[in-house]
């Protein structure tokens, strides 16, 4: 991880700190731009489940990730079919004709157990256990939940997959950094991955060692595939599981740890990172790089440093200066927010921002 990192904000933007980060951060980034410069032409797969009421949170999300991302992007966007047309009507008014493309898909679970699948934990969110299924053409996927915001390229997310040894499928950041306020430790019922579980929010995976691994698990001693696994956990466990299939996913990781990649908090900052105090040294060291505004903090007054983030994105547009549009009034919507926990510590907030405009601009002056 980068060390002493120092990131002067928007009134010196443009000039480059005397100490960005130390030889960790230098062989990091080198190792990212390095697998980007060997896969030029690889289009990046994003997944996203929306039901409900979260058309706008999700358009947000999608928006973030056009705004830095370098390499294409394709969404794969999983919506009732109510919501298909109002989607279609959004993205299509995108100004990244080409270098951004869409699919829409309806909700689909097994026949013989859709109505299980749909209601359990939040409506339609275990969708995405069915994702390497359904893709069957596509190689790598990253899924998102709807209220997440990219505050860097998902580039540097997507790189991961070329740092999986030859047994990791998938990537996932811990729930937790600190034991003492985990929920998985203190109160699951099932078995978990790790010290703290591991929240599924913001899930890569490498879907073709997905479709072909064979899982270990404590129902039967025969290992089972992805799409055989899935119902018997299910069975196993729904009176003892209180997040759905993100502990199914626990489950099923505790049993294969050896498949997992673990990346830092700060690919997947949640309001447990400062509402009882700072306990995400990345992001105190690096910035925040993906923001994950769950409990419903984008839309209501409890959080308000995600809230000012959220409507930033949301109502920034495309093209405009993002200094002055995006960065300078979000700063000064955050130093409002100093009476909260997080917001004391609002700047890990736009730490990673700034840079991510900076890079940006820099790109662009070389064209």
């Amino acid at each position: 991880r980068c060390k002493n990192l120092s990131v002067s904000f928007w009134n010196s933007y443009w000039m480059l700190p005397s100490d960005v980060c130390g030889m960790n951060c230098f062989w990091e980034a080198a190792f990212r731009y390095d697998y980007m410069k060997t896969h030029p032409s690889e289009k990046m797969h994003l997944a996203v489940v929306a039901c409900g009421e979260r058309l706008e949170e999700t358009v947000t999300m999608l928006r973030s990730a056009i705004i830095f991302s370098i390499k294409p992007l394709h969404f794969h966007i999983f919506a009732e079919d109510q919501l298909h047309e109002s989607f279609k009507d959004i993205l299509d008014e995108f100004p990244y004709e080409g270098r951004v493309n869409y699919t829409l898909y309806p909700i689909t679970f097994p026949s013989e157990s859709a109505a299980e699948w749909k209601k359990l934990f939040k409506p339609c969110a275990s969708q995405r256990l069915f994702l390497p299924l359904i893709l069957k053409n596509v190689d790598s996927l990253l899924y998102v939940d709807t209220d997440i915001l990219f505050l860097r390229p998902v580039d540097d997310i997507w790189s991961f997959l070329g740092k999986f040894n030859s047994t990791q499928i998938a990537a996932m950041a811990p729930e937790h950094e600190e034991p003492r306020i985990g929920w998985y430790n203190r109160f699951a019922r099932h078995p978990y991955y790790g010290v703290t579980g591991i929240n599924s929010g913001v899930m890569l995976m490498n879907m073709t060692r997905i479709r072909r691994k064979y899982f270990k698990n404590d129902m039967t001693p025969v290992r089972l595939r992805w799409g055989e696994i899935l119902m018997p956990l299910l069975k196993k466990y729904k009176l003892n599981i209180t997040w759905g299939d993100q502990d199914l996913l626990n489950v099923m990781f505790f049993h294969n740890p050896e498949s997992l990649y673990v990346f830092p908090c700060q690919w997947n900052y949640r309001p447990d990172h400062c509402i009882y105090g700072s306990n995400c040294r990345a992001a105190e060291e690096e910035g925040i790089f993906i923001l994950h505004g769950n409990r419903g903090v984008y839309h209501d007054d409890k959080q308000p440093t995600f809230r000012a983030v959220y409507e930033a994105i949301k109502n920034y547009s495309f093209g405009d200066d993002l200094v002055h549009s995006l960065l300078q009034p979000l700063e000064q919507e955050l130093q409002k927010t100093t009476h909260t926990y997080c917001g004391r510590v609002y700047k890990v907030f736009i730490k990673q921002l700034t840079k991510s405009i900076r890079d940006l601009y820099a790109r662009r002056s070389k064209g």
